[in-house]
């Protein structure tokens, strides 16, 4: 009976506690597409991957235009050529290799570029839903853009147009 009353009470207040929190979600995906400075930013990275992408094709390409010249010759070719023209072709796929990775591997080139260009704005995004929850007492805010957090969201605690208000974006 005791355990009984004991497990009532913590019930009780474990439901009152956590109906005392003001919690509010947000898109951030949805704050950033309205966002001028994240779409120029976007802009910016997309021709500078395209332009790194397109340098290591033409390194791809020309390791390509070696080994079909190579296949060509090969039989006309001594064995001491024929072995440095094959150190030639896999010297510049290595090469390609690695310039891939310094331009959009972990913590390549790409990532830095995102990581000087996209900073800022998150940063202004993060402070403003900080004053969004100290404005309105909110003791969470959840992130439903990432799908993985969230599994539902009422549409009423939406925020995100609040938080346009805030950065000036929005009426």
């Amino acid at each position: 009976m005791k355990k009984g009353w004991l497990l009532t009470v913590l019930l009780v207040g474990t439901f009152s506690v956590v109906q005392a929190q003001r919690y509010a979600v947000i898109d951030s995906h949805y704050i950033l597409e309205h966002m001028p400075e994240y779409q120029t930013a976007q802009k910016k990275l997309d021709v500078i991957s395209k332009q790194w992408q397109q340098e290591v094709q033409a390194k791809l390409q020309q390791a390509n235009q070696l080994y079909m010249q190579y296949n060509a010759e090969k039989v006309m070719l001594t064995d001491t050529l024929r072995k440095k023209r094959q150190d030639e072709i896999m010297n510049l796929e290595k090469q390609a290799r690695e310039l891939q990775q310094q331009r959009f591997g972990y913590e390549g080139d790409l990532f830095k570029e995102r990581e000087e260009l996209i900073k800022p704005i998150q940063d202004k995004i993060y402070a403003a839903v900080q004053k969004l929850a100290a404005q309105n007492m909110y003791d969470f805010v959840l992130d439903k853009s990432g799908g993985i957090t969230v599994f539902y969201a009422d549409p009423k605690l939406d925020k995100s147009d609040d938080v346009l208000k805030i950065l000036g974006l929005k009426n």
